[in-house]
């Protein structure tokens, strides 16, 4: 089935996963804000990621460093030299600026004459204190690694940690990106998903191989289509001054590959640089450990997601329309809401009460919502449209039994559940058992 990203959209849109940002004042370029189901797919993408890297793990932890960090950080990393910049041309008429322009060209918006390339840094500068003097600047951080490495001697001290050991952050990161856009997956403000791995250098191959098998599962085990997902081996010309080597994970896009993913072999060079910069020794017994990277992008693999679950179907769905019904097949731990609750009709008020009683009970464990207004049909399809795993019917034999009809979104098969093991059954199910009575 062939996938247009202007499909997708409109149903973050329309669903609330994604607004465009500031849209009663005319938006605001490549900026998103997320809505209520936006919201708890993200929550949930990245505890998924958080549980994977660190709950499960005794040798990775967790830190929220600061976006505001002392420039010279900054000077230390590298990110303030030329090598973070783009090179952009400066049209004389409008001052709007553009990247990969020939010489001779004029500005694509009002066709002025534009200045010869120059380098402009990625970083976002903003101010600390009233005044808005030299001594005031400061950056938003390009990266969450940066304070994982500063904080590295910190961890390890104050969790007795020994080599190899991880620090796993998530958080905000900005940068001036000249030309985002393709939606959600290249903007100026962004999350990452962060793990740092702390080894010896003769255990940095090793490693990396091990993480990043690792990663590509947990992919897998969250439903991703493989056959979408690739390795893509960097070459020297291409990565980072600092990378050994560098492997970036993948996916197939409507609008083509795009990385979501990047595994690096970062060497010692960050604790080295760090070291020189601010006096602090962050050698052990002489040596660097050397540093593999695993960086996610938090809102690109959560489009990854979303784009590869986007299903059409015209299965029978709808008996009463030809018409293709969306299908968001979303793995169960990742859908924004886990159960939806009917009463079979909204007129019979013995009904009603015995659905808000069982919502109630079952909010109280899952994302739930409760709806009551058209057919049973068009309910079972508002929710298979956001990805809800398992709606749950209160009709009159619920009345007479006190079982209700649970129905999952991929099979539509149903079957009857007592009322007072609903939450475990739904907990079985959650976890990807499979949907037998």
């Amino acid at each position: 089935m062939e996938k247009s990203i202007k499909e997708i959209i409109s149903l973050t849109k329309r669903k609330g996963f994604v607004y465009p940002s500031s849209l009663i004042y005319g938006g605001f370029s490549s900026s998103y804000d997320f809505g209520p189901r936006g919201v708890l797919l993200k929550k949930n993408l990245k505890e998924e990621w958080w549980n994977e890297m660190t709950r499960n793990r005794d040798d990775v932890f967790g830190l929220d460093a600061s976006i505001i960090m002392n420039p010279k950080t900054w000077e230390a990393s590298g990110h303030l030299s030329k090598g973070f910049a783009d090179k952009l041309s400066e049209c004389k008429k409008c001052h709007k600026r553009f990247k990969d322009l020939e010489n001779d060209q004029k500005c694509p918006e009002c066709k002025g004459e534009l200045t010869p390339p120059r380098e402009f840094n990625l970083m976002m500068k903003t101010f600390i204190g009233p005044v808005e003097d030299d001594a005031a600047v400061t950056y938003l951080r390009a990266e969450t690694c940066q304070g994982i490495f500063v904080n590295f001697k910190n961890v390890m001290n104050s969790m007795r940690a020994d080599l190899p050991f991880g620090i796993a952050q998530i958080g905000k990161s900005f940068r001036n990106e000249i030309t985002p856009g393709n939606f959600i997956f290249r903007m100026r403000e962004f999350e990452q998903m962060e793990m740092q791995w702390f080894c010896k250098k003769e255990d940095a191959d090793n490693f990396f191989e091990f993480w990043l098998d690792k990663r590509l599962k947990w992919y897998e085990g969250l439903g991703i289509d493989m056959k979408k997902l690739r390795k893509v081996e960097v070459g020297e010309e291409e990565r980072a001054h600092y990378a050994k080597r560098q492997v970036d994970i993948e996916y197939l896009f409507p609008f083509g590959w795009g990385e979501i993913e990047g595994i690096h072999n970062r060497g010692d060079w960050d604790l080295k640089t760090h070291s020189d910069h601010s006096g602090e020794d962050f050698s052990i017994e002489g040596e660097f450990p050397w540093v593999i990277e695993t960086s996610v992008g938090v809102e690109r693999s959560l489009l990854a997601f979303l784009v590869d679950s986007y299903t059409r179907l015209d299965d029978g769905r709808d008996e009463s329309s030809d018409r293709k019904e969306t299908v968001l097949k979303i793995d169960r731990r990742l859908a924004p809401t886990k159960v939806a609750v009917f009463p079979l009709l909204k007129n019979k008020k013995e009904l009603v009460d015995k659905a808000k009683e069982v919502f109630s009970e079952i909010k109280k464990e899952f994302d739930a919502v409760y709806d009551e207004t058209g057919s049973i049909g068009k309910r079972y399809r508002r929710q298979d449209e956001v990805g809800t795993p398992f709606c749950i019917t209160i009709d009159f034999d619920t009345i007479e039994d006190n079982t209700v009809t649970v129905r999952e979104r991929d099979t539509m098969n149903q079957m009857r559940v007592e009322i007072e093991n609903l939450g475990k059954k739904i907990k079985e199910f959650m976890n990807n058992g499979d949907f037998v009575s």
